[in-house]
């Protein structure tokens, strides 16, 4: 088998699509179910006048947010990569002998024996030394790398395609805006919970659960302190 061909194989596996998928399904899912838990938590409250205009809003700001904290979380997780890359470097100019040792332990500890272990990291240090330290010893893959702005643009794009699901609903009628938000939500997150699993080749009835059910029950809680908002009279 060549290289190429190895490679190929490779692109068949998910997770080189980890940072930007749970920023999209993340970004979808909260765009849908704050959105219309917004609007709908406005209809229990006695303010439907402002149901759009707060719909509107709420997506604005969330897709604003949502950006804003992909990028510090992941840009956090990316600084600390770059902190172990440089005690890794440090650490091998001082004192190549012990990583050397270290990672000939890591090998045997993955069913290798000492002389073998020992040829792999010869040849390993030979050829990139940090490269098989940041790989074998701390788990740091190229493909699975943070990358902040990615998963940024990613969440403030998803996020907007989900707040307008729910939107379109109070849209197209204004007679029955709260059952025909819920219906188009519902129907959202079903959508969300098939390419959730169809990208990330995981079992689809469990998927579309997952999301359906934390997705109900975000809009349960928030109709019911609209609810009570609207008895209130606040």
């Amino acid at each position: 088998m060549g290289l190429e061909e190895v490679q190929m194989r490779n692109l068949d596996h998910r997770a080189n699509r980890a940072g930007w998928l749970r920023a999209a399904v993340l970004g979808a899912n909260d765009g849908l179910v704050s959105t219309s838990s917004l609007m709908i938590g406005i209809a229990a409250a006695n303010k439907s006048d402002f149901l759009v205009t707060a719909g509107l809003a709420g997506i604005v700001a969330g897709a604003m947010s949502m950006a804003v904290g992909e990028y510090v979380s992941v840009k956090s997780q990316n600084d600390i990569e770059a902190a172990d890359r440089e005690i890794e470097i440090n650490q091998l100019a001082t004192d190549p002998e012990g990583e050397f040792d270290e990672l000939v332990h890591i090998y045997m500890k993955r069913g290798l024996s000492e002389n073998l272990a020992k040829e792999v990291v010869t040849a390993m240090h030979n050829k990139d030394a940090l490269e098989a330290h940041l790989r074998d010893e701390l788990g740091h893959f190229d493909h699975t790398r943070a990358r902040p702005v990615q998963a940024a643009v990613a969440s403030a794009i998803a996020f907007t395609a989900g707040g307008v699901v729910p939107l379109i609903g109070a849209l197209i009628s204004s007679s029955n805006q709260v059952s025909l938000i819920l219906v188009f939500t519902a129907l959202g997150l079903l959508a969300a919970g098939v390419i959730s699993a169809k990208i990330a080749a995981s079992p689809i009835p469990k998927t579309i659960i997952r999301i359906f059910m934390g997705g109900a029950l975000g809009l349960a809680i928030t109709a019911g302190i609209g609810w009570l908002v609207g008895l209130t009279g606040i």
